[in-house]
């Protein structure tokens, strides 16, 4: 049996009423990044971390599924910082709907970083032109007795 393709992402500017649904992708889509990478112990929701982390420092947008957002993407000019799906719309081609529209807006030099481990995030930029130009040990923001891999990638027109 074939599955039908899914509608159209429609991507629009954040709004104060999208707060809660932010929360629920991010709050269940970290989990899962941590599982793949980190520790789950090094989890904090959304609202404990969002101004701590920048959230709302650069453009902040989000993707509708049948007008229910299913992810969102914060970024600038010249960064991707934020990404997230809805876990229920893994694979959907969301991320990378959110992902092409930050890319159009960018400079012609773009970055990220993923956790190491995060092979769903990792083979998305990698898909879309990212290149790995390097690994940094650190610690993760907001969770500093939890040390982790970043990788760090790099997107040129």
């Amino acid at each position: 049996m074939r599955v039908p393709p899914a509608p159209p992402l429609s991507i629009r500017p954040y709004q104060l009423s999208d707060w809660p649904r932010l929360c629920e992708i991010h709050d269940r889509a970290r989990m899962d990044e941590l599982r793949l990478s980190a520790d789950v112990a090094a989890f904090r929701s959304l609202p404990r971390s969002a101004h701590s982390e920048g959230l709302f420092q650069d453009r902040l947008d989000v993707g509708e599924l049948d007008g229910v957002v299913q992810g969102f993407v914060a970024y600038r000019r010249n960064s991707l910082n934020w990404l997230y799906v809805h876990p229920d719309c893994y694979r959907r081609g969301v991320g990378r709907a959110l992902l092409r529209h930050a890319i159009a807006f960018s400079g012609p030099v773009f970055s990220t970083q993923a956790l190491l481990g995060n092979e769903p995030a990792l083979e998305l930029y990698r898909s879309e032109g990212f290149v790995e130009i390097e690994r940094r040990l650190g610690r993760l923001a907001e969770s500093d007795e939890f040390p982790a891999m970043g990788v760090i990638l790099e997107r040129r027109r």
